[in-house]
Formats: structure tokens, sequence, C-alpha cells
């Protein structure tokens, strides 16, 4: 036969341990967040960027926006993979001589350096994690990254325009 206060213990035990229950509960919602959050922060699964479509020779490609210095400098950094249909595009207020290293970019690229009017200057290809500063001769509004070999298989080469659409040639009007 059990005694009352026993009984008492008991259930006392029961009621703490589903609270210890919700607490963990708690705990693990917590560190799922946080987890998320670190996640954001150093692998670059954050939010996605506006995106617009760009035709380059014959295929059309969705291009990232980078137009603030925190979206330059991080770029595509820490991707693993692009999609072949895929790159980013950096925005500049006006024309200059560019410079671009591959620090933390884990995929080969190839960039075109663009006039203002969409002229391509030049391009280059980038190999990943290359410290080796990638520089445009010319003085240039916009840098095109797609994924390497993009501009061959699209048909595009220096001399070629690519039609920017307004989003972008009036970024800053």
């Amino acid at each position: 036969m059990i005694k009352q206060p026993v009984l008492r213990y008991i259930f006392a035990e029961q009621k703490h341990s589903a609270t210890d229950v919700i607490q963990r509960k708690n705990i693990i919602k917590q560190l799922f967040i946080i987890s998320a959050f670190v996640c954001i922060l150093l692998t670059g699964c954050s939010e996605e960027r506006k995106t617009v479509p760009i035709t380059v020779g014959k295929d059309v490609y969705h291009i990232e926006i980078a137009v603030t210095r925190e979206e330059q400098t991080e770029g595509l950094m820490h991707r693993k993979e692009l999609k072949p249909d895929t790159g980013m595009i950096f925005v500049y207020k006006e024309d200059r001589k560019l410079s671009f290293w591959m620090k933390n970019t884990l995929v080969p690229l190839s960039i075109a350096f663009i006039a203002k009017d969409g002229t391509i200057k030049e391009i280059h290809h980038m190999k990943p994690e290359s410290l080796t500063p990638v520089k445009s001769t010319h003085s240039v509004r916009y840098a095109l990254e797609l994924p390497q070999g993009s501009y061959e298989k699209s048909e595009t080469g220096i001399g070629d325009i690519i039609v920017l659409p307004s989003e972008i040639t009036n970024y800053f009007d």
C-alpha cells in the first residue's frame, strides 16, 4: 500500500517533469532560431536578393543586383553552387576602373566589365578562392558575374551590347 505523501511526491514529480519538457522544447526552439541566424550570417543562405532578367546573347539570366558596399563586398561568396542561368551585376554610380577577387567564392566565374551603354569591354575567367585581383583596363559602370563559360555558351563577346533593364541603368537617378 502506498502512503499519501508518496503519491503527492510522484504527482509533484510528474508536474515538474512536464515543466522540464516544456523548458526543453523552448530551448530546442531557441537553438533552432539561433542556428538559422548563424546560417544566414555565415553561409549566405539568407534572404534572396532582388533579381532581374538580363538577356546575354541568346540566353536569359536571372541576375541579382549588388549596389551597396555590403552587397558588393559579399558578392557570390560562400555559395557552393550557382545555377547555370543566374549571376550577379555590380552597379556603380559613375564609370571607374574595377577590381575583383575570388576570396571565399567557391564557384568558377566569368566576369564582363560593361560600359554605361551596355557594351562589353572585357571578359575574364576567375578561379575559385583566388586572391589575384582581376582588374578592368577600361573605366566601366557595371561588372556582370556569370558561371564560368556562360559568355561563350551564350555566344557573346567583347564589343557586344547587353541591354540592361531600367532597374539597373536608372538605379542612381
